[in-house]
């Protein structure tokens, strides 16, 4: 099941965003069963259902091996064996939380954060930190931030994302107080969202005309 990927920066300018590269959650992992020793198998990502990257791991006490095939900047491919140390941390009320260490260098420096997850933009998967990845929402404007908060509680109630999209039933079990609450949330952030695209077309037309030769008489 071994597969590979590619990497890259979406299109646009600024830093690479943690959203847009592939990663590894030490959590999501462990309540799969996959930090138990012994345990390998492969883990794959999907998009619309359909496979998109595969990658094969082998558990053992204190580590977990990653096995994968990389091209780089459309390179050629590479079989690539990583190692990532696990600590478990006791918590407080008993049991034990896993973290990967992560495995980068930077300028010659171990980096060694104890991190959820690991990232791979690159040829190997590296916490956020060694990658300088940036989270989406560093990048927003007020449009992007309201019309995301927007999204995010419909599809918490099962609805669907935008704007045309109507906003769902209360779902079962929910209390009336929470779903009206959501539902004012919901219809704010719209009417903010509606008055940052207002004053962006705003800006936009007045650049435009700005531009535009003047006419002499």
């Amino acid at each position: 099941m071994m597969g590979g990927f590619g990497s890259g920066r979406p299109s646009g300018s600024g830093r690479d965003k943690v959203e847009y590269s592939r990663s590894i959650d030490v959590n999501r992992l462990h309540k799969a069963g996959c930090l138990t020793p012994g345990w390998t198998r492969g883990w794959q990502w999907t998009q619309d259902g359909e496979k998109v990257a595969s990658i094969n791991l082998r558990a053992e006490p204190d580590r977990l091996h990653l096995s994968y095939r990389v091209r780089v900047a459309g390179g050629e491919w590479e079989s690539i064996e990583e190692p990532v140390r696990i600590v478990r941390v006791p918590c407080r009320f008993g049991g034990a939380r896993p973290y990967f260490i992560c495995p980068g260098f930077v300028n010659g420096i171990a980096c060694g954060r104890r991190v959820a997850k690991l990232h791979g933009p690159g040829r190997y998967f590296l916490c956020r930190h060694c990658y300088r990845l940036a989270h989406a929402s560093q990048s927003e404007g007020q449009w992007d931030r309201t019309l995301r908060r927007a999204n995010k509680i419909k599809q918490r109630l099962g609805g669907d994302p935008g704007m045309a999209a109507p906003f769902p039933p209360k779902p079962k079990g929910m209390w009336w107080r929470t779903y009206e609450r959501l539902r004012d949330e919901c219809f704010d952030a719209e009417m903010l969202a509606d008055e940052a695209f207002a004053i962006r077309a705003e800006r936009l037309i007045a650049q435009i005309d700005n531009r535009r030769p003047k006419r002499r008489f």
